[in-house]
């Protein structure tokens, strides 16, 4: 029999209140929220003790982020190092290949990564084991309110705000792109992930008012064969920069680590 996971969640936001509250109310057997860690205080919001993430690495031996590529970046080797295991939402801090690099390598921890908003990552790496594709594309649709970055001159801000119609924001590289829009293209990173180049996935990021859906469509192209996949999620009320499934796509992450029966792994 499988052993319980004692889980430590980081961040309480738009994702992790879902995937805190399913873990508290034992709807992922094997796994037991243990520890909430969040850099503001939750007082009584949280269903688990508040920790800091030096105690939550002592108290827990699987930590799951749901609070953004700079946790990744700056904690992740010290929870690998020491013996417990990631699961990581915001795959956007793969793009840096030193940082993927060192997380694969480090242990005795194991890290893991959700797919989160996007599907078909699992034949991508299936057709990726018979050989490169030769091309493919990720086009990422979004209200332009959440596409706004620091980065961006008033130009281009005044051309999202007054867009009537479909505008591209960025045409790049999964490596480039996720860089520029932390909170909105963890999709490229996680294909660029499936098929093993940040440089081979060119993205397309749409700022379009008139989104009533947050879309995704990925497709690939090799002598393999053509694969297209396209998703249309709602955006999260509490955050609309990401889509209702995440939290849910990392609940089932988590029950596939716990070893719930019956996966589709």
């Amino acid at each position: 029999m499988n052993r319980t996971r004692t889980v430590a969640l980081v961040g309480w936001g738009a994702i992790g209140r879902v995937v805190g509250t399913a873990l508290a109310a034992g709807e992922v057997p094997g796994a037991e929220l243990a520890a909430v860690v969040d850099n503001r205080p939750l007082g009584d919001a949280a269903p688990a003790p508040q920790l800091t993430m030096d105690q939550a690495i002592d108290a827990c031996d699987l930590i799951v982020e749901a609070a953004g590529q700079g946790v990744v970046r700056g904690w992740g080797e010290t929870i690998l190092a020491s013996g417990t295991d990631l699961l990581v939402a915001s795959t956007g801090a793969l793009t840096d290949e030193d940082l993927a690099k060192r997380l694969l390598t480090t242990g005795p921890g194991r890290v893991y990564f959700t797919g989160g908003a996007v599907g078909g990552l699992d034949l991508l790496q299936a057709v990726r084991a018979m050989g490169p594709l030769g091309e493919i594309t990720l086009t990422t649709t979004k209200l332009p309110s959440t596409l706004e970055q620091p980065w961006m001159d008033e130009d281009l801000l005044g051309e999202l705000r007054a867009a009537t119609g479909p505008v591209e924001v960025m045409r790049g590289t999964a490596r480039e792109v996720p860089v520029k829009f932390p909170k909105s293209t963890n999709v490229a990173a996680s294909v660029a992930l499936a098929v093993g180049d940040l440089d081979a996935v060119r993205v397309s990021v749409v700022a379009d008012p008139a989104a009533v859906h947050t879309s995704h469509v990925i497709e690939a192209n090799g002598p393999q064969g053509s694969y297209r996949f396209e998703v249309r999620h709602q955006p999260d009320a509490a955050n609309p920069a990401t889509s209702q499934v995440v939290p849910y796509a990392v609940l089932r992450s988590l029950a596939a680590l716990c070893g719930r029966s019956g996966q589709i792994l």
